[in-house]
């Protein structure tokens, strides 16, 4: 490992103790919306109200020195009022562009099924080719470009559910999970006076991100590692109880994170457990599971848990270059 690689792990461990510093028993959501930002991927945080979803983007962005923009979205936004709107200026005589919030680098795109599909895909364009279109006009999206998404699986009335093409587009889908007796008694000292996410300070600078998103790119993934995360994706599209199994875009999107959480665990290489662990988070919301699966209550995790246990690991002494 390179002092530069050395100095870089640093940076990413004083992100995390932020969001420590923050956030109770989260430590692997945590580590997970990392992997996603640094594999220049997507999140989408699925959970119940009041479980700290927002919480966690707040801190992740602090710890940032990069722009953060937030998007509520409600029943009567438009797309407009996520991509920008060109505004007409008198003494200009011309129309001038107006940017939306998702020109932002961190973007919380919040309760993002409580608005229309149309102002949903608007977001999606963006999160998918880095650009958005305003006025038959390309506009590219800085970088570093991250979403991370939020929406309540509980309330259904007056939503409008991500389909399954655009839930694709996320890189991992997340469940924070209620804290521990002990976690949430922490909490509540930790917020007794003033709340622990006033006092984050950014960490790493915009620039560095961008080197960073560079060297994951340079983790190397062995022929065999390879072979295993399309061993697993094959096994989706065979097993009896799912309608449509992972897609192509599925296998890249498991080796980029498998890239990124080699990294952050201080490798330039990735192992098969790598693949293993991040398989439930990468593959389980791009299954379409079978109408009589879904009447016994098997769910997409159910299924990739599964499949982990039946496809072989590979076995070999030595996975890096």
């Amino acid at each position: 490992m390179t002092q530069q690689t050395f100095l870089y792990n640093s940076k990413i461990n004083k992100v995390l103790k932020n969001i420590r510093k923050v956030m109770v028993g989260k430590d692997e959501p945590a580590t997970l919306s990392l992997v996603a930002l640094l594999a220049e991927g997507h999140v989408l945080l699925e959970d119940v109200p009041g479980v700290g979803k927002t919480m966690l983007v707040r801190t992740l962005a602090k710890s940032l020195d990069c722009e953060f923009k937030r998007i509520q979205f409600t029943p009567d936004l438009l797309p407009s009022d996520v991509t920008g709107v060109s505004i007409y200026n008198p003494k200009e005589m011309a129309f001038e562009f107006r940017g939306g919030p998702i020109l932002g680098n961190i973007v919380l795109a919040d309760e993002i099924n409580r608005t229309s599909p149309k102002t949903q895909s608007s977001l999606l364009e963006g999160m998918e080719e880095k650009s958005v279109t305003v006025d038959g006009k390309t506009i590219e999206l800085e970088r570093p470009f991250f979403v991370m998404a939020t929406q309540n699986p509980i309330e259904y009335e007056g939503t409008y559910p991500l389909p399954e093409a655009q839930l694709d587009r996320f890189l991992l889908k997340l469940k924070m999970g209620y804290p521990s007796v002990n976690e949430e008694l922490e909490m509540l000292d930790k917020t007794s006076g003033i709340h622990p996410i006033q006092e984050v300070q950014a960490v790493m600078d915009k620039t560095e991100l961008l080197e960073i998103q560079g060297l994951v790119k340079e983790v190397f993934v062995d022929r065999t590692v390879q072979r295993y995360i399309i061993d697993l994706v094959t096994a989706t599209r065979n097993h009896a109880s799912v309608y449509l199994g992972v897609s192509p875009r599925g296998s890249i999107a498991l080796m980029k994170a498998a890239k990124a959480y080699a990294f952050i665990c201080d490798r330039d290489y990735v192992l098969p457990d790598d693949v293993k662990y991040l398989a439930p988070f990468v593959l389980s919301h791009r299954l379409i599971l079978t109408s009589e699966s879904k009447f016994e209550g098997r769910t997409s995790e159910m299924i990739i848990h599964e499949l982990l246990e039946g496809v072989s690991i590979p076995v070999r002494k030595e996975y890096s270059r």
